[in-house]
């Protein structure tokens, strides 16, 4: 008498795998880089929010929200400044995001941004 097996495999598509986040510094942990020599940790963190800042139109797109009269801007008002199509802004405020460098809220349909301060403080800071 044959068998029959039926597998059923599901596979959750919906989801992407977290990727590992560099946790922001602690406040007040380091000073400026000629003070003291960083941690394995805290130059990985600290390089993650300057290799986001490294391309030009991450660099614009972070000095454009910077520089808003609200303080925030809206992702939908970040594609015509840029050049870039609205994909590929998207991606490169998903980036400063996972650097730390942006905070992001969604307001029905569109996502704001607005800059961590406390972040670049500490890009700033050990750079001094």
């Amino acid at each position: 008498m044959p068998l029959s097996f039926v597998i059923l495999i599901i596979i959750n598509i919906t989801k992407t795998p977290h990727r590992k986040r560099f946790t922001a510094i602690p406040q007040n942990c380091c000073g400026p880089v000629s003070d003291n020599a960083l941690t394995s940790a805290q130059a990985a963190g600290l390089a993650q929010g300057f290799a986001a800042l490294a391309d030009p139109v991450r660099l614009k797109l972070f000095s454009l929200i910077a520089a808003s009269p609200n303080t925030e801007t809206c992702a939908c008002n970040l594609v015509k400044p840029t050049g870039r199509s609205q994909p590929t802004v998207s991606h490169h405020l998903k980036v400063l995001r996972e650097a730390g460098l942006l905070l992001s809220e969604k307001r029905g349909t569109w996502v704001w941004y607005r800059v961590n301060h406390e972040r670049l403080d500490e890009l700033r800071t050990v750079l001094a």
